[in-house]
């Protein structure tokens, strides 16, 4: 008597999902690392630093949708604000003093062009690296410890640099 096997469509594996859904918060950080560095561009002082706290703010809510994480905009903010302090005095103090640069006619703003979309796209990039992995543990908002993860922060950042300078490169050659 022979058996009868029947094929079923299985769910995918947990590896298949681990996948998925890291593609998918890259394709997020990346896509809002492009916005922050668009928005670092905005030629008036202030501005730049609210456009690119609302892509910021925009890239967590995304994330927290893609884990199923409870967003509140307020806890947000504040963990925005503690991972930008937490780089330190000389790198604060230079984000803000080449974003109020551009309130200088021509070469005030020239010099800021450069300087604040590569300082966007590193902090989102790090924002968006740390927040994924936090996520990806079972971690919330609610859990969260800036400074718990300012030396990783402070590696991402480093590596958002890289990117940030090779998306920049990238947009200049095409």
């Amino acid at each position: 008597m022979a058996t009868q096997v029947t094929v079923t469509e299985r769910p995918a594996s947990t590896g298949e999902d681990e996948i998925r859904t890291t593609l998918e918060a890259n394709t997020i950080i990346r896509q809002n690392v492009l916005w922050a560095m668009g928005g670092g561009l905005l030629p008036f002082p202030v501005l730049d630093v609210v456009a690119i706290t609302a892509v910021e703010l925009k890239m967590l809510k995304e994330l927290s949708a893609l884990y199923e994480v409870p967003f509140r905009e307020d806890q947000a903010k504040s963990i925005l604000a503690s991972l930008f302090t937490g780089l330190g005095a000389p790198f604060v103090g230079a984000a803000v003093t080449t974003s109020l640069a551009k309130a200088i006619p021509a070469v005030g703003y020239l010099s800021a062009l450069l300087a604040v979309p590569a300082f966007a796209g590193a902090f989102t990039y790090a924002v968006g690296k740390v927040f994924h992995l936090h996520f990806a543990f079972g971690g919330t908002f609610l859990n969260f410890n800036p400074r718990k993860v300012r030396e990783h922060f402070a590696r991402e950042f480093e590596e958002g640099k890289l990117v940030a300078s090779k998306v920049k490169s990238e947009s200049h050659t095409s």
